[in-house]
């Protein structure tokens, strides 16, 4: 299965879940609801709302910037997209269905977020999870610190 076709079954598989979310809160199943997925699901980046309201426009969407706020609270709420909270008042977000878990990486300077995943991690969760007798169900570990470069050569603040 080549990229596309993989990208064309994801989306399919999201807009069923996202449809009986719709259903199951008897909320309207539009055309710009299902757009503004659909842009979600074709990107591989994170992403604050109003970018993707501008991206949107720009792409001649016919969606309003309350529009794209509500859809993705919806998005959130039928978790198929993680919204972040990355040290600013910006929230940002990234499709989450079908993806592994991963973490993130953070200039404190440009912004640039970057993602990794390390396997040691989950060792950690399921250690403290057997440790404290407790269910741990997902976790978020966001590392801040400065892109090398030109970000690096501001001096580091606490």
């Amino acid at each position: 299965m080549n990229t596309d076709e993989k990208r064309a079954s994801v989306f399919k598989e999201v807009k069923t879940i996202f449809t009986a979310h719709l259903e199951k809160n008897q909320l309207r199943k539009t055309p710009e609801r299902f757009a503004i997925l659909e842009e979600i699901y074709s990107r591989d980046d994170h992403f604050d709302a109003e970018a993707l309201y501008i991206q949107m426009k720009n792409q001649n969407y016919r969606v309003s910037r309350a529009t794209v706020y509500n859809t993705l609270d919806l998005l959130v709420s039928s978790d198929l997209i993680k919204r972040h909270q990355f040290g600013k008042n910006l929230a940002q977000y990234e499709k989450s269905y079908g993806f592994k878990q991963h973490d993130h990486i953070i200039c404190v300077d440009c912004g640039k977020v970057l993602e990794f995943c390390d396997p040691r991690i989950q060792e950690i969760k399921n250690m403290m999870g057997n440790l404290m007798n407790f269910k741990i169900t997902h976790h978020n570990l966001n590392l801040y610190g400065r892109c090398t470069g030109s970000c690096d050569s501001k001096p580091l603040e606490n």
